[in-house]
């Protein structure tokens, strides 16, 4: 869900907002369909990955606090068009890759997921390559995301970023919609194929993250 909300909503709110708003969203939808699964999440990988990943979340915490607008919003354009075109053009692979990589891929996912609240994308490519199990895989990325968003919660909490006016009333307005969307969802997802739902989202993604870098310059 963030990474096509956080980029439609930047345009009308700043990013110090909308980041956290969507987080705890996030954090609630999570909740929501995990209930609807039975998880099996290989914890061995997600402890490889949390040391660097609260390191980069303290960093991009600072960071977006911080930066000033049009270097945020320049850098949430890039990376939404980079995976936009991974989407689009079905780029993955499956191959084998050493646990090692979890230390670049918590730092990366970390520090992107408290800046622009959209971390997911680092994690999904590095599972990819370690858990080829599909019920193990969708375990273990929902296991990741909830205590991802768990951390993120309480650093922003930290910092004051969920303090902020309208913040509270932002998100009852928003609770609603967020269970109409995930509603929808389930019965589009039904009717369409794995990979018209990656062509769908890689252009959705395309037009948010071109839109931004168009914000952002002029």
């Amino acid at each position: 869900m963030s990474l096509i909300a956080i980029p439609l909503l930047a345009h009308f709110l700043p990013l110090t907002f909308v980041v956290p708003m969507v987080l705890v969203l996030d954090l609630v939808a999570s909740i929501v369909l995990s209930r609807h699964m039975r998880l099996q999440v290989r914890w061995d990988e997600i402890r490889f990955l949390l040391p660097t990943t609260i390191i980069g979340m303290l960093i991009g915490a600072v960071l977006l606090v911080n930066l000033p607008r049009e270097p945020l919003l320049t850098g949430l354009g890039l990376f939404v068009i980079f995976f936009s075109v991974r989407y689009l053009f079905n780029i993955h692979s499956e191959k084998l890759i050493s646990r090692w990589w979890a230390l670049p891929t918590g730092l990366g996912g970390g520090m992107i997921g408290a800046m622009f609240g959209t971390g997911g994308p680092p994690y999904v490519v590095y599972l990819t390559h370690r858990v080829h199990d599909k019920t193990e895989f969708r375990g273990t990325l929902s296991g990741l995301f909830m205590l991802d968003g768990a951390l993120r919660v309480v650093t922003f909490l930290t910092m004051g970023l969920l303090f902020q006016e309208e913040m509270f009333s932002s998100l009852l307005m928003a609770i609603p919609l967020v269970g109409i969307g995930l509603y929808l969802g389930d019965k589009v997802h039904l009717g369409i194929s794995h990979r018209q739902q990656l062509a769908i989202i890689g252009v959705l993604l395309l037009i948010s993250g071109g839109s931004l870098l168009w914000k952002a310059w002029h």
